[in-house]
């Protein structure tokens, strides 16, 4: 009897010894093969991971559409832009001259006076004069407008200013290499040349 009780003694002791910190595992074979329903499961180190990165890949995702967004508008307003400007620009080429055809047509409509009065009239110095007022009138108008003749008679030739016809003899030594007849006179358009004087050189 008394080597039983003091078995029954040694079992009682061994299960008041029992760790706490067993895992789940452990408890089921300790316990006899019966799983402690108490026992708290304990997180693993990627389920603590994915809890950490959920939130940033919900931040980023949120970045990201943001981006495109802002990418999308900036992409629509550069769109806009370019068709604005390229409208503009045909019609500035289009509407050019709209100034300068407007200083005309009051040349023009001198022009048309002058061909009535020539129908009407016999006085040929009247006719004289006022063509040579319409032409003054029309000179001046194209002055306002940038444009301006070029001197040639007397200057040595310059292939930049001047396009020679044709070469003739020399008149004096000091007009050798220079033109010595405007054939058809050159123009400035505010300093830039339109179109050379056609001249005649003199050898």
């Amino acid at each position: 009897m008394m080597e039983n009780k003091d078995i029954l003694d040694e079992q009682a002791s061994a299960d008041m010894q029992q760790p706490d910190n067993l895992t789940t595992e452990e408890a089921v074979t300790v316990n006899g093969g019966e799983p402690d329903d108490t026992a708290e499961a304990i997180p693993t180190e990627e389920v603590i991971a994915e809890a950490e990165i959920a939130p940033e890949s919900d931040k980023t995702t949120r970045e990201l559409a943001e981006l495109k967004d802002k990418y999308l508008r900036l992409y629509a307003d550069l769109e806009n832009f370019r068709r604005r400007t390229a409208r503009e620009k045909l019609d500035l080429i289009s509407n050019a001259n709209e100034s300068l055809l407007q200083a005309l047509i009051p040349v023009v409509d001198d022009f048309q006076r002058a061909m009535q009065s020539i129908e009407n009239t016999d006085d040929v110095a009247a006719l004289k004069e006022g063509v040579s007022l319409i032409y003054h009138k029309l000179f001046k108008t194209l002055e306002g407008k940038g444009l301006k003749p070029m001197v040639a008679k007397g200057e040595p030739f310059n292939a930049d200013l001047h396009e020679s016809v044709t070469q003739f003899p020399a008149p004096s030594d000091d007009l050798k290499g220079k033109v010595i007849e405007e054939i058809e006179k050159g123009y400035y358009l505010n300093d830039k040349v339109i179109r050379f004087a056609k001249v005649i050189v003199g050898s």
